[in-house]
């Protein structure tokens, strides 16, 4: 079977897969967060934390509650990860300096991820287990719990609360997450993904012993790819043969980022009464994907650049078991959903590649985005959509009944300028010092690329990096860990603000001028205006980076 074949039919079953799953998991979601029920184990959890889960909260109260909960996940974290040495299986390994651990706490609780630290040799057993499992899965189950206070403001009218964070979060993590990922670490189980307690010491084949590490990396897997973290157990990630052995489980690993944020457009569609807004938004979602998916691949297969093209093929940093189609898949569906995982080093990708999957992060991750973040950046992109059609038409714009007035484009407009202010700002700072040409792995347009992805990737919480690059200094760990702070949590307020100014509306009827949204034009318009707002902001910079790389030939 020829590669084109293989990586055709690997997207199909990718496709099939997700399709299988969209409408039962979509609407399961939906029954999730609609239910007045409340499990056995939730009023247990309730009850511990001194919860009615039966009172709802403004707004600012909703803000407070998650902002509180993520400060108290960064101080446990940054403890953990400190005192490793006093946890059971620890390995005899010390605790992290001070600045690589706050960056690490604060990576973690933002969904984000990123590690400039190799997990096998920094970090024991209790502390990957405690420490970043559990915020794999409780920093996905506040980006879902903020998605679902964004579509309870369009829902919703002349009322004053968006629900209680509490409740989400706890429905989030025990009704979707966690049996999601029970599921997925069995299959990876199954697959050959090490689940031990225990490193081996195997004699090598020259002679000597050599120390295999092992540890908990199933369940840290699933959870890392179902709520689009990214955090690797070990430091070469998805291309880890503990990680990801074979061409199946990396199918897996793609299905599972991809699936809770593409079935959350379904529990959009079922909970604001019109399915087809819910497919709109996965159409444009799809569109943005397949067209970065298209160019990647090309550029990946078709050999662009002076050392594939002598070589014949572009497998510098790429794993043999997936080849190039694989590693294309995996780039593109891991930059999308800001979860961060690789299979292959983006650094050695072709410049066209390297600077398509950075543009990819670029768009927002809302391709189709994190888990919750996703859901909640196409809307605003769709708020951004009809606001530009009503000045084209002279209209107050609406959505889904509700009139989207300053306020509302206050929230929005904050919210599309924050992360890019990050990025750039980010970037300038580190590029004006002289200290980060020697942290850079490459000189010219290629290093330049090498900072502008790791801000990039820091403030869309994403995490991946294209690897080359050196960020132990303090000046990266704590200005990348401003930079996912920031990136994180003011767009999250600004959303939830969003929520409640609109469900404090009342609903006003459909008429005949009103802009229908349930359309491909409509979809087409957003894709335009996300694809707009990207290249107006980033432009100028892809051109210092990946464009003048890939124009002038450079070769790495």
């Amino acid at each position: 079977m020829s590669d084109t074949v293989s990586g055709l039919l690997t997207i199909a079953a990718l496709l099939t897969l997700l399709a299988v799953v969209y409408v039962p998991l979509g609407d399961y979601m939906a029954r999730v967060f609609t239910s007045t029920r409340h499990l056995r184990v939730e009023r247990a959890l309730y009850r511990v934390g001194g919860i009615d889960p039966d009172a709802e909260q403004s707004a600012r109260g909703y803000v407070l509650s998650l902002v509180a909960f993520s400060v108290v996940g960064i101080v446990l974290l940054l403890a953990i990860l400190l005192g490793q040495a006093a946890l059971p299986w620890d390995r005899g390994l010390p605790g992290m300096p001070w600045d690589m651990a706050l960056n690490t706490a604060v990576s973690f609780v933002t969904n984000t991820n990123w590690q400039s630290y190799a997990g096998e040799s920094t970090l024991g057993f209790a502390a990957q287990a405690l420490g970043l499992t559990v915020q794999n899965v409780v920093s996905a189950a506040v980006g879902l719990a903020v998605a679902v206070a964004l579509v309870r403001g369009f829902t919703r009218a002349e009322s004053s609360t968006l629900g209680s964070f509490w409740v989400d979060l706890v429905r989030g993590t025990v009704r979707v997450l966690l049996p999601l990922a029970l599921v997925a670490a069995v299959l990876l189980l199954l697959g050959g993904v090490v689940q031990n307690l225990s490193d081996v010491t195997v004699r090598a084949l020259g002679g000597g012993t050599q120390v295999v590490p092992g540890g908990l990396v199933a369940s840290q897997e699933a959870v890392k790819q179902l709520g689009t973290n990214g955090g690797g157990f070990f430091n070469a990630n998805s291309a880890h043969p503990f990680e990801n052995p074979t061409a199946l489980t990396n199918l897996l690993q793609v299905f599972l980022l991809l699936v809770v944020p593409v079935c959350l457009t379904r529990t959009f569609g079922t909970l604001v009464g019109s399915r087809r807004q819910g497919l709109v938004l996965l159409g444009a979602m799809g569109v943005l994907w397949a067209g970065a998916l298209a160019v990647t691949t090309w550029a990946e297969v078709g050999g662009q650049g002076q050392a594939a093209q002598a070589a014949g093929a572009a497998m510098e940093g790429k794993e043999t078991r997936f080849g190039e189609w694989a590693s294309a898949l995996f780039a593109v569906s891991t930059t999308g959903t800001s979860t961060g995982a690789v299979n292959a080093s983006h650094d050695s990708m072709s410049p066209l590649g390297g600077g398509t999957v950075m543009a990819h992060m670029m768009l927002g991750e809302v391709s189709p985005g994190g888990v919750g973040s996703g859901l909640y950046g196409i809307l605003v992109a769709a708020i951004l959509a009809v606001f530009v059609a009503g000045l084209m038409v002279g209209r107050t714009p609406e959505l889904l009944g509700k009139k989207i007035g300053s306020r509302e484009m206050t929230y929005v407009a904050l919210y599309t300028l924050v992360v890019p202010a990050l990025v750039l700002v980010g970037i300038g700072t580190a590029i004006a010092l002289p200290s980060t040409a020697d942290a850079m792995g490459n000189p010219g347009g290629h290093g330049f690329s090498e900072v502008v992805y790791a801000f990039t990737s820091a403030a869309n919480n994403n995490g991946s990096a294209f690897g080359g690059i050196t960020v132990t200094s303090t000046f990266f760990q704590l200005t990348l860990a401003a930079a996912m702070l920031l990136g994180r949590f003011v767009p999250i307020v600004l959303v939830v603000l969003l929520a409640g100014s609109l469900a404090r509306q009342r609903r006003v009827p459909t008429t005949a001028g009103t802009l229908p949204t349930a359309t491909l034009l409509f979809g087409g318009l957003v894709v335009g205006v996300v694809l707009l707002v990207s290249a107006l902001t980033f432009f100028p910079t892809l051109a210092l980076g990946p464009v003048a790389e890939a124009l002038t030939g450079a070769s790495r």
